[in-house]
């Protein structure tokens, strides 16, 4: 969320890499610039610490957000966005494993969309099974907790992490399924815990409070670091675990 949520991953990531000896990270870019969207800029901060970026709804929101797309390769969009710039999913190598991501975007609650979100699965996991990845991590930016736990269970086997992203808050059903996919229906974000949804809290209560369209930016304060930690079997391609991973950063 913000600059400050950049600044919080480009410390406190490498810190976790020795800590938890990571061999991939993968981040949500979504809300990067100003909390609405990603730049070229803000996604280049994150790739100096993250291996690989998914997106959402706001992919679009900054001017030069498409050129950006188009030309890295590293981060990903929503698949059923329609004819847009850039790809919904790419591969990076990681210990000696090639990785890949996929993205997309629920329907319930969500702006209107040209595609489904289980086909669009569908075609990035055959996307990437002919690129060569042997594992696979897909990021579902939806709102609907159901819609999410559907396609977790839709990709049951055929995905080695299923994670959700989009709501902002980090839920408490992170389990790996009985096909081997680690799920979890929200991971959470990158941001003020005493904002809204990482937002600075009095701008967004006026929404609710006032009718008023949604201004200001993220929350100041305290910056906290949700995500979720997977450790998967790459013979077996299947996942042994997954749990929650919280940390916080004043700056």
């Amino acid at each position: 969320m913000g600059e400050r949520g950049c600044e919080a991953v480009a410390e406190l990531v490498p810190r976790l890499r020795g800590e938890l000896g990571l061999d991939a990270v993968i981040a949500n870019g979504e809300n990067s610039a100003g909390g609405r969207g990603i730049t070229a800029e803000t996604g280049a901060r994150l790739l100096s610490v993250a291996d690989f970026l998914t997106l959402g709804d706001h992919a679009f929101d900054q001017a030069g957000a498409g050129e950006y797309l188009a030309r890295e390769r590293r981060v990903a969009r929503p698949e059923n966005l329609g004819e847009v710039p850039g790809r919904s999913w790419g591969t990076f190598e990681a210990g000696g494993v090639r990785v890949g991501v996929a993205n997309v975007q629920g329907q319930v609650f969500m702006q209107e969309l040209r595609g489904s979100p289980f086909e669009g699965a569908d075609l990035t996991l055959d996307y990437l099974a002919e690129s060569g990845a042997e594992v696979v991590l897909v990021d579902v930016h939806a709102e609907a907790t159901s819609e999410k736990q559907a396609m977790g269970y839709y990709l049951e086997g055929r995905a080695q992490a299923v994670i959700g992203t989009h709501t902002h808050v980090p839920t408490a059903d992170a389990r790996v399924l009985p096909g081997g996919t680690a799920y979890l229906t929200d991971v959470g974000m990158v941001g003020g815990p005493a904002g809204i949804i990482g937002m600075d809290r009095a701008r967004f209560m006026d929404v609710f409070l006032e009718d008023a369209p949604l201004e200001g930016g993220p929350a100041d304060g305290t910056i906290g670091l949700d995500a979720a930690l997977v450790e998967i079997d790459v013979e077996a391609r299947r996942a042994t675990s997954i749990e929650r991973v919280y940390r916080e950063w004043t700056g």
